[in-house]
């Protein structure tokens, strides 16, 4: 076998786990996809490692770090199926998980049922303890009370403990107390409290993610642990990391300490991996398509784009993760008519199993990805590089069906109807997200990967009225790319709200609390591993005019403690509230909410393989695609395909993991890193 150093970055999804081995020296990276194993993960993770070993004939010895990524802990809180977490809070607060924000599920219908609180009432206990809005102390533990409230919850078989504190998150001595108390009395039990997973205000959300930690750490430390017997049973000795919810990766360690993390890594990872591969760091707007939905994120300059709020299933997260969201139907998307005769595409999804009509695995009703086989644009004998032979006259019939209902005549009418209303209702969810970002989508480029996303992403552009497409090498395995390209970083806040001014006022509070995180922060990121080299910080303010219901979240630009100065935040501020809403004032006092900083540990990147230049090679078949008629279409071969070869649309490229369509009126050029970017011919180079 041979010798050299390897990374590999693996993506477990709930149909495929995806396995990318990046070649150190040579920048040659392989790919492979393995089925997943829903019942224990790790199986399908051990078995494509296994795969790609042999058929790369490397020594196991060779792989010098595993980067992984898994929706494990996020299926789990949305399928419900965690830890049983018992909550300890301040005397007073047992409703918290019920009240949360007091919010109706629906302003119209008073009847409609909200979510069960992830942590049921029965499972919330109270003690005295409890800390007031300045960090100190009003009322102390009291250990017997604690050992008592220890007692109850081993007696009543609770698996893990969060500690939610009123107040800690100003100051989190008295929490940890209370933590340490339990801990010693429930040995073998993990006991988060609320202040080292997120140290913010707002009760609520603050307990949610300690308890979704909390609900999730046994699962994870178990899968864990049998990741780690799996590689060890391998010959891989190397260090595993951990994709997170902000781009980047984390030690295993850290991963266990703290698995909330995880839970929406994976789409982060497909976000990053567009930014680094595509070339000169346009204005993009990732598009990742797979069976269930689509989703999207907006990047400008190459840079990543975060919230400080999303949702998982109804329960808001609170932490900072790279700013996704769902705008419509996927491959597996159904097709169907409602009551009035109209043709709806979505929500409900065929799933992996029984999938769409074309599988032939059961599935009865029509999907996206029946309507693109029925349209011509998939080859049903090369479907994942022929390894599923898809039925197209079962796939014709079933859209046929649902077509009457619908006033559609035969079964290319009905797929056309359906991609029309899908491809509509992303462009105008697109639009709407841009335009509450003050965005014009016209100067972005779509980065489209997934299973699905390449062959749908040119119908989004042209009715989105986007720059062009861009479409990676390996867009089928992308999110485990990105797991290899990304550096270590983790995210740490202070609650401020402090008023300052040019003069100066209240500054030295904080430049106090700002070095106060920069040190911990520091810490963290030297204990991290061997691998990381320099590092850099990063820093956002949430800031507003005083008097403001909402803050602006301000990046600083080449932060450094001791160069920053109030002017200079300010006029970042003052910038960024005129480039939104048009005005400014300009002899206002600005109030600083929330320090919020990332370190970012610089890895060593790997090499992306460069492709040899060559002319268009001659089409390998010619195909019926029906787009406004029907027409013949050369269909193209993605690894034939050299640098600067030009390809006019109408064209189908097909490649082992997905098919890229080429609409008419639009070129393709491939460069040197193998992208194929596709833009409007007469916008066309």
């Amino acid at each position: 076998m041979a010798g050299g150093r390897y990374r590999l970055g693996i993506d477990v999804g709930g149909t495929f786990t995806d396995f990318v081995l990046a070649d150190m020296e040579s920048s040659r990276i392989a790919f492979h996809k393995e089925p997943s194993a829903p019942s224990d993960p790790s199986r399908a993770v051990e078995a494509g490692v296994e795969v790609l070993i042999a058929r790369e004939k490397i020594a196991p010895g060779a792989i010098e770090l595993v980067v992984h990524g898994t929706t494990l802990a996020l299926n789990a809180i949305i399928q419900q199926k965690g830890a049983r977490v018992a909550l300890v809070v301040s005397r007073g607060n047992r409703d918290v998980m019920e009240i949360a924000r007091a919010r109706m599920p629906n302003s119209y219908d008073f009847t409609a049922g909200r979510e069960a609180p992830l942590i049921p009432r029965e499972s919330v206990f109270e003690i005295g303890a409890r800390g007031l809005s300045d960090g100190s102390v009003m009322t102390p533990a009291d250990p017997d009370e604690i050992a008592a409230v220890a007692a109850k919850i081993a007696r009543e078989g609770h698996e893990a403990v969060a500690v939610m504190l009123l107040n800690s998150y100003r100051d989190p001595m008295l929490e940890a107390e209370v933590a340490g108390h339990l801990a010693d009395a429930l040995p073998g039990i993990p006991v988060t409290p609320s202040a080292s997973i997120w140290p913010e205000m707002r009760e609520y959300e603050r307990a949610l993610v300690t308890c979704m930690n909390s609900y999730v750490h046994p699962l994870m430390e178990s899968y864990f642990e049998r990741l780690q017997k799996r590689f060890a049973g391998q010959g891989i000795n190397a260090p595993i990391y951990i994709t997170a919810n902000n781009g980047g990766t984390v030690s295993l360690e850290t991963a266990r300490a703290r698995p909330v993390d995880t839970v929406l890594s994976g789409p982060a990872s497909g976000v990053l991996a567009a930014t680094r591969t595509a070339p000169d760091a346009p204005n993009l707007i990732t598009f990742d398509m797979g069976g269930t939905s689509t989703d999207i994120s907006i990047t400008r300059g190459g840079q990543l784009e975060f919230t400080n709020s999303t949702l998982i299933g109804d329960y808001p997260l609170m932490l900072p993760v790279v700013n996704v969201s769902a705008i419509g139907a996927g491959g597996g998307s159904i097709v169907w008519s409602d009551a009035q005769g109209l043709l709806k595409v979505g929500p409900e999804s065929a799933g992996a199993d029984p999938g769409p009509v074309c599988y032939g695995r059961g599935g009865t009703r029509p999907t996206i990805t029946d309507c693109y086989l029925t349209l011509g644009y998939l080859d049903p004998l090369r479907f994942n590089d022929g390894r599923l032979a898809l039925d197209v006259e079962s796939a014709a019939e079933k859209l046929a069906q649902t077509g009457t209902a619908a006033g559609q005549e035969t079964a290319v009418a009905t797929a056309s109807a359906a991609l029309m209303v899908a491809t509509a209702r992303m462009a105008t969810e697109l639009r709407k997200l841009m335009a509450e970002k003050g965005l014009d989508p016209r100067g972005f480029v779509l980065a489209a990967f997934g299973g699905a996303g390449p062959t749908h992403a040119n119908l989004l552009a042209e009715e989105a009225r986007l720059e062009g497409v861009l479409v990676p090498q390996l867009p089928g395995t992308f999110c485990a790319l990105g797991a290899i390209l990304a550096d270590v970083r983790r995210e740490y806040v202070r609650q401020a709200r402090i008023t300052t001014d040019r003069s100066g006022a209240h500054w030295e509070k904080i430049t106090s609390l700002l070095a106060e995180i920069e040190a911990e922060a520091l810490e963290w990121v030297a204990a991290e591993g061997d691998l990381i080299g320099s590092h850099e910080l990063r820093l956002t303010c949430d800031m507003r005019y005083p008097g403001q219901a909402f803050e602006l979240p301000i990046a600083v630009p080449d932060y450094a403690l001791d160069r920053l100065t109030p002017t200079d935040l300010m006029d970042h501020f003052n910038a960024e509230h005129e480039r939104l809403y048009g005005f400014v004032e300009t002899d206002s006092a600005v109030q600083v909410t929330t320090l919020r900083l990332s370190v970012v540990g610089r890895v060593e990147q790997i090499g992306l393989p460069k492709s040899e230049s060559g002319d268009l090679p001659k089409p390998r078949t010619v195909r019926r695609m029906y787009y406004q008629d029907w027409r013949d279409v050369p269909v193209y071969d993605r690894s034939a395909i050299g640098s600067g070869a030009t390809i006019d649309g109408p064209a189908i490229v097909e490649q082992p993991d997905t098919t890229v369509v080429i609409l008419p009126g639009w070129r393709a050029v491939s460069d040197t890193l193998g992208n194929l970017l596709i833009r409007r011919m007469g916008d066309a180079p």
